[in-house]
């Protein structure tokens, strides 16, 4: 009987131990949305686990996906080094997980993200410079968009330290504040609900800015040469593969960019100049 349960212990603290293997031989894609309200650990998994099951099978390990649904939960993940592979909006946080924390670029998702300077479509400015002096509204001062906004401005001369500048929570908010004459000029980005519907809701491009990386996708650095650029190769040819259109679709993005890795390693510099 001695014999009997000393081999019975054997077995268990086998398994455990080989489903402890398994679990850590196991890679983690992080996801984040930004701000986007409404989404749940299983609907982003149903959402990315398709796009995980296609790194996984370039790498023939298993990757799971989970949902870093606060900022500083993305910040740390990738900190740490807890995260083997980050998709995630705002661009500025893979930025930094490449600039600071040793990860790689592998692609993002097209069409990039502009910053759109949009006024009513009675208003009578015609020209960015005619928005010197009037009413702006923008997003949350400290929000991604808001920054990369205020860096177009700043290139092209329009210095917001200088002008009458209200910020809000929402993007919806800004063609709220314009639709209800609170301002007069406003800024969204381009991937926004709001930009999906400006001809609808009685809107017009100003000014269209400098293009930048939209929804980047990044890997930890342990992660050797050869197997990043067979993982690229995946990742661009996604709309050609079965089903790849229905992962796209699935995900919200066109296709896959693999060749924007210095405006990457540059965009941080440019925001905060």
């Amino acid at each position: 009987m001695r014999l009997l349960h000393m081999l019975a212990v054997f077995c268990m603290a086998a398994f455990v131990f080989s489903g402890a293997a398994r679990a850590q031989s196991q890679l983690v894609l992080a996801i984040s949305e930004g701000t986007s309200g409404g989404l749940d650990h299983g609907r982003v998994i149903s959402k990315y686990q398709d796009l995980a099951n296609l790194i996984g099978g370039v790498l023939k390990t298993k990757v799971s996906v989970v949902f870093a649904r606060e900022f500083a939960t993305l910040e740390s993940g990738m900190k740490e080094g807890k995260f083997d592979f980050v998709m995630a909006r705002p661009s500025d946080y893979p930025a930094r997980g490449m600039r600071d924390y040793g990860y790689h670029y592998l692609a993002n998702a097209k069409p990039d993200g502009q910053c759109l300077i949009v006024v009513p479509n009675n208003s009578p400015l015609k020209t960015l410079a005619d928005a010197r002096g009037k009413r702006f509204v923008m997003p949350e001062q400290v929000s991604y968009m808001s920054r990369f906004c205020r860096a177009e401005l700043r290139d092209r001369g329009i210095d917001l330290a200088k002008e009458n500048v209200q910020y809000v929570r929402e993007q919806a908010a800004v063609t709220f504040y314009m639709d209800n004459k609170f301002a007069d000029v406003g800024a969204i980005a381009s991937y926004s609900g709001p930009a999906k519907k400006l001809d609808k809701d009685g809107f017009r491009i100003l000014h269209s800015s400098v293009v930048q990386p939209y929804f980047p996708l990044v890997a930890h650095g342990k992660f050797k040469p050869e197997q990043l650029k067979a993982i690229q190769m995946s990742l661009a040819s996604v709309p050609e593969k079965p089903g790849g259109p229905e992962i796209l679709q699935r995900i919200g993005i066109a296709a896959f960019d693999t060749g924007a890795e210095e405006r990457m390693k540059s965009l941080l510099d440019w925001l905060e100049k």
